[in-house]
């Protein structure tokens, strides 16, 4: 029996876990030991994530996959890193498809901000490869292919190269590049790529500028990360993530990037959701207060209209999903469950389920399938837009 029965539902947030290595098979050759040398990446198999690809060797460890879909995570999970198993993990889950994200990759190492641009390109190609390989074992897996926006000249070549290669959503940070705006008029090209593809821009969680490390400077023992270790995933860290996100979008709505390519979708995957309504109503408050400039006397309606019209985000499913809905709209709200992280926990359904409480079908449908289908535009096959059980 599957987790999801009954009805279609398109899961915006999963991962590959990918074992250490992984990625030094898809990089040029050419620059696989610089990549080594400057992030620290051994290609190496450590004895516990050899245990971890072992167990999933094991016969009667398999034999219990489909029971504990959503109990086994990060490595333990049923098609993790093994491509082969993701499509009986989409049987098991039930999802008519999903967005797929990698785990190791998810700020390209810093090289960005290291200033080291051409290795950060190579990188960021060497993961467009191993995220459609990855995904072509199934065409309800999403594959998302990642831009680095640091050289304006080659953001298009990558762009294009990932498409079609078999990318389904091009991935960029939400945070600025070194030097310049997200909205620079000479990243046109790329947004002009993605508008006539029909493929959404996405951001991700680990894309975003850090909270400084001062603030955990408060003579007070020190907290212990999320997962337990002594990482920086904590309470207090956990605020910035909406930060980079709220003035990139505020950019890009402001200096008309938005307006330029009003067919582009946007998506805002693992940032939380409960900013938005905030920020669409400081937005508009801005745009009263400033009126004046030349730029706001252009857009084409109201920022909070802008962004209700072109953006789309995934709640954590610790959020007010309903509130955020009357707050925001409900076109702008997507389903995810994060598989295999952790952080999406054992019954993600339930839990948003209960914080939609009172919401009618209709608007229940809009978060677990419409508004991912309008996101994905041509990305999505219509073929998967429903269940094939559920197609009208």
């Amino acid at each position: 029996m599957a987790y999801v029965e009954g009805q279609t539902i398109h899961d915006a947030d999963s991962h590959i876990m990918e074992l250490p290595g992984t990625i030094h098979r898809y990089l040029d050759p050419r620059v696989r030991d610089d990549f080594i040398a400057k992030t620290g990446k051994k290609d190496v198999l450590p004895e516990w994530f050899a245990k971890a690809a072992d167990r999933h060797e094991d016969p009667e460890f398999r034999a219990g996959a489909e029971a504990n879909i959503l109990l086994r995570k990060n490595y333990e999970a049923l098609g993790a890193f093994r491509a082969d198993d993701r499509p009986a993990t989409l049987d098991h889950l039930g999802f008519a498809s999903q967005l797929v994200f990698t785990t190791a990759c998810l700020s390209n190492w810093g090289l960005e901000q290291a200033g080291e641009i051409d290795l950060a390109v190579e990188a960021a190609r060497a993961h467009n490869r191993m995220m459609t390989d990855f995904c072509s074992v199934d065409r309800r897996l999403l594959a998302t292919g990642y831009v680095p926006l640091a050289d304006r000249a080659r953001a298009p070549e990558i762009a294009r190269e990932a498409i079609a290669l078999g990318a389904k959503g091009l991935v960029v940070p939400s945070r600025h590049p070194p030097g310049f705006s997200p909205s620079h008029v000479e990243l046109d090209p790329l947004w002009a790529l993605a508008e006539e593809a029909g493929l959404p821009i996405l951001f991700h969680v680990g894309g975003e500028e850090k909270m400084a490390q001062a603030y955990a400077e408060n003579g007070l023992p020190q907290v212990k990360d999320f997962h337990g270790g002594d990482e920086n995933f904590t309470s207090v860290t956990f605020m910035a993530i909406p930060l980079s996100i709220w003035q990139t979008l505020s950019v890009m709505v402001i200096d008309g990037v938005f307006d330029r390519f009003p067919r582009l979708k946007f998506g805002a995957i693992e940032l939380g959701a409960s900013w938005l309504p905030s920020l669409m109503k400081f937005l508009d408050s801005g745009c009263a207060a400033f009126g004046k400039e030349e730029r706001l006397q252009r857009l084409s309606a109201r920022p909070s209209e802008i962004l209700r019209r072109q953006l789309r985000v995934t709640p954590y499913p610790h959020e007010d999903v309903a509130w955020i809905m009357a707050n925001a709209g409900d076109e702008m709200a997507l389903f995810s469950s994060d598989f295999p992280h952790v952080e999406g926990g054992r019954n993600p359904l339930k839990r948003f389920n209960e914080s939609l409480e009172g919401v009618s079908a209709a608007r229940k449908r809009m978060f677990y399938r419409d508004n991912f289908i309008d996101l994905m535009g041509a990305g999505l096959d219509p073929a998967l837009h429903d269940l094939p059980a559920l197609a009208a």
